[in-house]
Formats: C-alpha cells, sequence, structure tokens
C-alpha cells in the first residue's frame, strides 16, 4: 500500500481550485497576447477579443477537468510515459472541442474565407499542450520542492530527539540508579515521569503535537531535573494566563529543547541555581510563549557558538517558520544576567478561546 502512494503522488494534482485557477490564466494569457500582437492587434476587436476568451477558458477547464479524473490512471505509468499520456490525451480532447466548435459556429475567419479545420484544430491542440506542458513541470516541481521541505523538516525533527534521547536518557538512569536505595519511591516515580517523557516525545507515527502536550512534555523534563539539581537549585515558575488554545497543532518538540537549554546552559552552570519562569499567554492572534532564566553570559556565548543552544533555536526557528509562516518567530537576548526566549505563533481565527474547562495550573498538577 506504501508503493501505490508513492507512485500516485508523482502526477499534480489538477482538481484543487489554486491549481485550476492558474490553468485559466495561463489560457487567458494566451488570448491576450495574441490580442497584442501588431498585425493581429488592428482586427482584435473586443467582440472577438470576448469570444476568443471564452473559447480559451472553456478549453482550460475541460482539459483540467479531464486531467484531475484521469490522475491515478495517469499515475500508473513512469514520469516520462504519464506526461506523454496526459499530453496526447489533451491534443486528442482539444482537437474533438475545436470540431464541436468549428462545426457549430465556423469561428476564425481570415481573409473572408473560414479557415481550415485542420488548421484551426492543429492550432488549438499545440497552445492546449504548450500550456499544459508549463503547468505540469512547474507543478511537478513544486509538488517535490514542498515533498523535499516536509522531508527536511521531519528530518530536522528527528536529529533533534536523536540528540535528547542518548544524553537525556543516560543522564536519566544515572540519577534513577542513585535514587534506587537512598529513596525507592522518588526512584519509582522517576522511572514513571521518564517512561511518560519518552512515550510523549518519541511516540511511533506521530509526526505533530499540540500546546497541551508541548507543555506536559517541558513539565516532565523539568521533574526529572529538578531530582538531578535538587527543588533548592531549580525552581520552576509557570505562568499560564487563560484561556490559552491546549488543542493548537505543533511540531513536535518546540518547547522542551528550549527548557533543556534554560536548564543545561543557565541553572546547572550556577552554583546557586536559580528559577526558570515560562509564561504563556494568547493575546492580538498571536500565542507569546516566554522562556526567561539566569545565565552567565560568557558560557552562554560559547554554547550559542556551538551546536547547543544555538543549534536548537535555529531548528525550532526554521520549523515554526515553516509550519506558521512568516508571522512565527523565535527570539533569544542575554540581558542583565539572565536569558530571554520568546516564541510567537500566529493563532487561526478563534484560536483564542479555551479548549478545555481545565485552568492551566489545574492541569499542570501544581
Amino acid at each position: 500500500m506504501t508503493a501505490t502512494r508513492f507512485v500516485e503522488s508523482w502526477f499534480p494534482d489538477f482538481c484543487r481550485t489554486p491549481r485550476i485557477l492558474v490553468v485559466l490564466g495561463l489560457a487567458e494569457l494566451v488570448v491576450v497576447l495574441l490580442a497584442l500582437v501588431p498585425d493581429a492587434g488592428v482586427s482584435m476587436r473586443l467582440d472577438r477579443f470576448i469570444v476568443l476568451s471564452a473559447f480559451a477558458l472553456w478549453l482550460a477547464i475541460a482539459v483540467a477537468a479531464v486531467l484531475c479524473l484521469s490522475r491515478h490512471w495517469v499515475s500508473r505509468f513512469p514520469v516520462w510515459l504519464g506526461s506523454a499520456v496526459a499530453l496526447v490525451t489533451t491534443a486528442i480532447m482539444v482537437v474533438f472541442a475545436s470540431g464541436v466548435v468549428y462545426a457549430l459556429y465556423a469561428v476564425a475567419e481570415q481573409g473572408g474565407l473560414v479557415v481550415s479545420f485542420l488548421r484551426f484544430s492543429v492550432s488549438n491542440a499545440a497552445i492546449a499542450v504548450l500550456i499544459v506542458s508549463i503547468a505540469l513541470r512547474y507543478f511537478y516541481v513544486m509538488d517535490r520542492w514542498l515533498v523535499q521541505i516536509n522531508a527536511n523538516a521531519q528530518a530536522k525533527a528527528d536529529a533533534l530527539q536523536a540528540r535528547i534521547r542518548p544524553h537525556f536518557l543516560f543522564n536519566s538512569m544515572n540519577l534513577i540508579a542513585g535514587l534506587i536505595r537512598r529513596d525507592p519511591e522518588v526512584a519509582e516515580q522517576a522511572v514513571l515521569d521518564l517512561s511518560d517523557l519518552f512515550r510523549a516525545a518519541l511516540g511511533a507515527g506521530e509526526v505533530g503535537s499540540t500546546l497541551q502536550q508541548e507543555v506536559e512534555l517541558a513539565r516532565r523534563y523539568l521533574s526529572i531535573e529538578s531530582l538531578r539539581l535538587g527543588e533548592q537549585r531549580l525552581r520552576i515558575d509557570w505562568r499560564l494566563h487563560e484561556p490559552l488554545p491546549w488543542a493548537l497543532p505543533m511540531p513536535r518538540l518546540v518547547l522542551q529543547p528550549l527548557v533543556e537549554n534554560a536548564v543545561l546552559h543557565g541553572i546547572s552552570c550556577l552554583p546557586e541555581g536559580g528559577c526558570i519562569e515560562l509564561e504563556l499567554r494568547a493575546q492580538s492572534e498571536e500565542l507569546c510563549i516566554c522562556i526567561e532564566n539566569p545565565a552567565p553570559a560568557i558560557r552562554l556565548e560559547a554554547a550559542t557558538l556551538q551546536l547547543g543552544a544555538g543549534h536548537a533555536q535555529r531548528n525550532i526557528a526554521w520549523r515554526l517558520s515553516y509550519a506558521f509562516g512568516a508571522r512565527a518567530r523565535l527570539t533569544g537576548a542575554w540581558r542583565d544576567g539572565r536569558y530571554f526566549c520568546n516564541v510567537v505563533i500566529p493563532l487561526p481565527q478563534g484560536a483564542s478561546v479555551p479548549y478545555g474547562a481545565r485552568s492551566g495550573s489545574q492541569w499542570l498538577g501544581d
């Protein structure tokens, strides 16, 4: 079944409204170019221009419909053969449609004589094949480009998961091993948190996440890190301003890596530790996430220049931009001994209303 989906995916989908509009625009562009030709422009009256436009648009709609309906059949062939079949089918259909129009209206007069059917139909077929060739190539390249971007985004997410997986797992297992004899109950809870964390972060077959899942992932990570560093050294201050769009779709692993940077490059570098402040607010059709933590400047700059905090932030910023467009942004700055990381995500219309009855503090278990 997977192989079938791969075969069917290469031929562009002409059933989409934007692509039909592109085909219509190309057809009308040909009519405009004919009207602008110096010799033809003299005799191109308004009524003739309207007739040619109607004929061109009618053919374009018919061609788009045929390509839409024949997509699965054409996709059974290799790319070059399927493209040739689509072009030949287009030519045959245009010749037939031109014959119908020619027989009914006897259009395209030249020098007072009706242009021969052969010239009329072949010219229309040649123009239609040229337009379809351009559209096929353009949509094919666009589809392959989007597939490549999707694969690139998934690869970046997988790489981020692979970086978190051994690093965090080894630290957590060492922590649990040290807790087993000293505090078995805490060690058991740490095992449960670690299991839930990896089940959520590395769930098989899951390619997306939600705001609720991202916050839960960060909360479980911080719960384990607080066992390693101690509650006095690592303090967490959640500021959740309801209503929040808990069901908002998000790329996986957006919040947890930023929280991890705050712990590894901030709190862990300070003997006295500190407090990580996480604020979530939905306002002006935007979701604002702010993470603030104490951090030494020299260590922070070194980490940012290497594959540490800077790598994770670039990765997340790229995936947010791909998922939400140019309005999504991630910024970070160090000021007065504290590091500020801000994430802004545009909200769809109506997403600022709460998706559940529970408040943020109840859901987080505070």
